[in-house]
């Protein structure tokens, strides 16, 4: 039975209406989902358009040739029979105007075209190449929706494109098969972009990010490759009577479309390989059968494999079925680690996160990249990629004038912020991204505190750059702390460094000098502190005891100007009793008192007695009381000068000569060493 173009124009047609049908709905759902990547497939679509148009009209020039030519051969039947064309043998000829148009568009219109819709695909898929590289990220929405309303274009267009590609394995249908593959590849970019849809609709938007860019770089190749086969066709072997596919007609679709060649292929590579027929083997004719069964299969298993999820240790999961991870009592689908079962994908989703991993949050800088050396902390060098300026108090103001300081300072803080998941469904569900909120909440509480706090010592506290960042510290993370509560994150701070404040390197030098002269000032001061306290331990044995005499002197005064003599007669017994417990000074002060008063009437009362004493000795024989006077007062005076004594005679008459002159040195023979040796 001969086969007619008439079946392959309507199939034509009929694709080429199925796609002005998907055109105009894929390029609405892009706008209407803002998904770059339908934007970029309704292009395709329209490629795929193109090609329906041309087939539509080549089997439709086909059908006309294929109707003259019945007609031609019935009136050279009626010729034969006797009829009125017995005279003119060449008039049948003359008919033979639409085959004469069919090798004209075969020959001529089929290569323009095919370079038409090349040159088509290659500049559509590189113009949107190049608007992706300045185009604005905006949001995508309603993906759920595209997603449904894309598997519906996927699986028409599917069925339809198994249907040509069917029809295209009859040599006369042939042509086809450029059309199905086209159809093929939009069924299967309309599934990928449905899959990445709801993908982005469950947080996980890199698969639309990679459609946007791979579907116009398909549309790219699918150009160049066209155009490839309208060149190499011009130097391709035309054998009468053998199919010559047309340029459009993809070869890399045609792998998809029909794997039976490529396998075959592969079957002829292996029989010349191992020497024998692979292709006749039973294995083969099994897989060449059943390849696309087991592609299936192995779909189905690998989407059933997803009904499994594996919890490590130190992980938590939560399921989401049907987007919500609550059940109907109110209660979160939480899996601990282990192995689990649940329903497969898309109906269950399992999120798994580090519950026991501590996560940082770096507030007031951002990181050098990981495995980078680190720089050393100094103040007049960058620590980190970038630092944040913060504002802070100052302890000293400038005055009235124009050119005066005004009371901040400007610093950098590196504070990294430790924190735990505590609470997976409020972090996960609370926010859409909850550690930005929490970064937010760190960068507000850091903010406020640092603007009221002072960065230098002074009397009413300490420092940020001294030992009030150990204070700072614990309070921040408790201000926030309280502030994640209140909004509901779900997680614990647990530890918040404020070891990485310092002045901006353009600063330091003046803020060293400014630091130092307060570091020196604050010296003075702990100087005098120290003095004070020594003078006040010294004076009363300890401070406190000092502070407490003062006091009560003070108040002892006061009741003297009052004239209170019951309060002064307290005071005076309180004062007395502190007085007797003290020591140092005060206790040395007063014992030296006690002793001058015990000692005053002591020596009078002891000066009278003796002087009874003398005068009764007086009065009993006063030359001998004088003379043991004076040998008594000649004894004490004389007691350390040297003395000679010379005995002689009133009558005698002779010289004594006496060295009166004082020895520095003494003499050996001076020695008395029969003295020292006793």
């Amino acid at each position: 039975m001969r086969l007619s173009s008439k079946r392959a124009e309507i199939t034509a047609l009929a694709g080429l209406l199925l796609c002005m049908v998907f055109l105009p709905s894929v390029f609405l759902l892009s706008r209407y989902c803002n998904v770059t990547a339908l934007y970029a497939l309704s292009w395709q679509i329209l490629g795929c358009l193109g090609v329906w148009l041309v087939l539509w009209f080549y089997f439709l020039q086909r059908r006309t040739a294929e109707q003259e030519k019945l007609d031609l051969a019935q009136i050279t039947t009626r010729r034969m029979s006797g009829t009125i064309f017995e005279g003119h043998q060449n008039t049948p000829e003359l008919f033979n105007v639409a085959q004469q148009r069919l090798k004209t568009f075969e020959k001529w219109f089929l290569p323009v075209l095919s370079a038409i819709i090349g040159l088509y695909h290659l500049g559509i898929g590189s113009y949107l190449l190049w608007m992706l590289q300045k185009q604005i990220a905006v949001e995508p929405g309603n993906l759920l929706v595209g997603a449904v309303l894309m598997t519906a274009v996927a699986f028409f267009s599917f069925v339809y494109a198994l249907y040509a590609v069917g029809l295209a394995g009859e040599e006369i249908w042939r042509p086809l098969r450029a059309g199905g593959s086209y159809m093929l590849a939009t069924a299967l970019l309309a599934f990928a972009c449905a899959i990445t849809m709801v993908a982005g609709q469950y947080n996980f938007p890199i698969g639309l990010e990679i459609m946007k860019w791979l579907t116009p770089a398909i549309i790219a190749v699918l150009g160049v490759e066209t155009l490839l086969n309208v060149v190499f066709d011009f130097y391709r072997p035309r054998i009468s009577g053998r199919y010559s596919p047309p340029a459009f007609d993809s070869r890399l679709l045609a792998i998809i479309s029909e794997p039976g060649p490529l396998l075959q292929k592969a079957a002829n590579a292996l029989d010349y390989q191992f020497g024998f027929k692979v292709s006749q083997t039973w294995f083969y004719k099994i897989l060449e059968q059943a390849i696309l069964p087991l592609i299936l299969l192995s779909v189905v298993i690998l989407w059933l494999m997803s009904c499994f999820v594996v919890i490590e240790p130190g992980y938590t999961a939560i399921i989401e079925r049907f987007g919500s991870a609550k059940t109907a009592d109110g209660r979160v689908r939480r899996l601990e680690p282990g192995l689990h079962v649940k329903m497969p994908v898309p109906f269950d989703r399992a999120r798994v996160f580090a519950s026991r991993q501590v996560q940082q949050i770096a507030v007031g800088y951002e990181p050098d990249e990981e495995g980078k050396q680190a720089r050393p902390l100094l103040w007049k060098v960058e620590h980190f990629k970038k630092e944040y300026n913060l504002l802070t108090a100052t302890h000293s103001a400038g005055g009235e004038g124009v050119d005066s300081a005004v009371p901040v300072s400007i610093v950098r803080a590196a504070i990294p912020v430790h924190f735990r998941v505590k609470d997976p469904y409020a972090f996960i569900y609370n926010y859409q991204d909850s550690k930005a909120v929490l970064e937010s909440v760190c960068y507000r509480e850091i903010i406020n505190y640092m603007s009221g706090s002072k960065i230098e010592a002074t009397d009413t506290g300490e420092g940020l750059l001294g030992a009030g960042r150990a204070q700072a510290a614990e309070y921040l993370r408790q201000k926030i702390q309280q502030a994640a509560d209140e909004k509901a994150l779900g997680v614990e701070i647990i530890f918040l460094g404020m070891q990485g404040i310092h002045p901006a390197p353009d600063v330091a030098q003046a803020f060293e000098t400014a630091i130092g002269a307060v570091q020196k000032k604050q010296a003075e001061i702990l100087r005098a502190m120290a003095e004070q306290n020594s003078i006040l331990s010294q004076t009363a044995g300890s401070v406190e005891q000092s502070l407490k005499l003062y006091e009560l002197v003070g108040k002892f005064l006061k009741a003297n100007q009052s004239g209170d003599v019951d309060l002064q007669i307290r005071l005076g017994e309180e004062l007395d009793e502190a007085m007797s417990r003290a020591h140092g000074e005060v206790y040395k002060e007063l014992r030296l008192a006690q002793a001058y008063a015990f000692e005053k009437p002591a020596f009078a009362m002891a000066s009278g007695e003796r002087f009874i004493g003398q005068l009764k000795a007086w009065q009993a024989a006063g030359e001998i009381y004088k003379q043991h006077l004076r040998l008594a007062m000649l004894e004490e005076a004389l007691a350390g000068i040297r003395k000679y004594i010379v005995v002689a005679d009133a009558n005698d008459y002779q010289v004594f000569q006496v060295d009166l002159t004082e020895k520095l040195t003494p003499s050996l023979y001076d020695l008395d060493l029969i003295e020292q040796k006793k």
